[in-house]
């Protein structure tokens, strides 16, 4: 079977790659450094001759508009998928996005699997939790002189290794044609997990917690980015890839 991964290079989408080629597949990965602009489509027609499913992992830079950036994608992969006669198309997407569709990021991603609902092309859409490496961005980001500001948030963080096994395994089945979720296997706190990667990780820091405002705040808070009960649930724990990052130490 011939797999294509849009995003092939990123955290979950480099994942699949590595899961689709252990299981015995030929991947191609979908990326400007491979020679592909899934924005503006150069190279994505040749790039999915013979492909029989694509992965879509891709991801937005932090400069980007997401909304415009997954419509252009969704456009670029729908029409070569066509194209070439490529029979099944996954997405990876996120947990709640439709409860918190105010939040730029979320509204694309609602976006993106409408279109994917849309496009006549068999589709299988896997919605996932934030990964554990989540914790490490958010204190980046939340940085503010010696402060590390991290939201107070209920989230069920999952291994991006296992997201990206669990897309590979998606692509290479039948079309579901419905909504897959898969989460960690307990839930969290986000600004508790951040203050577990700066001791872990030895970055440290003074990790000061807060709330967010608006809706996408509220979402955090009220457990609308949870799981429901019928999600998927993968193996690895939070504490246990703490735990495998400060021995790596």
């Amino acid at each position: 079977m011939k797999i294509a991964v849009a995003g092939g290079t990123g955290q979950a989408g480099s994942q699949a790659v590595i899961a689709a080629r252990e299981s015995g597949h030929e991947v191609v990965v979908l990326a400007r450094s491979k020679g592909v602009d899934l924005v503006t489509g150069k190279g994505a027609a040749a790039a999915l001759e013979g492909v029989d499913a694509v992965i879509d992992a891709s991801g937005v830079s932090d400069d980007a508009d997401p909304i415009g950036f997954h419509a252009d994608v969704a456009r670029t992969l729908h029409a070569a998928e066509k194209s070439a006669g490529v029979r099944h198309h996954v997405v990876l997407s996120i947990v709640g996005a439709a409860r918190a569709a105010e939040y730029p990021l979320y509204a694309a991603k609602v976006e993106q699997e409408r279109a994917a609902e849309a496009s006549g092309i068999p589709f299988t859409i896997v919605r996932s939790t934030q990964f554990h490496e989540f914790a490490g961005q958010v204190w980046r980001f939340g940085k503010r002189g010696p402060a590390h500001f991290a939201p107070r948030g209920r989230t069920q963080p999952v291994a991006a290794r296992e997201v990206g096994a669990r897309l590979a395994a998606a692509a290479i089945a039948m079309p579901a044609g419905r909504t897959i979720e898969f989460a960690g296997p307990r839930e969290e706190s986000l600004a508790g997990m951040v203050k577990a990667w700066a001791s872990a990780s030895g970055a440290g820091g003074w990790v000061i917690p807060l709330n967010l405002p608006g809706a996408i705040g509220h979402a955090m808070r009220d457990g609308s980015l949870l799981p429901g009960t019928d999600a998927e649930l993968g193996a690895q724990t939070f504490a246990e890839w703490i735990a495998a990052l400060a021995k790596a130490r």
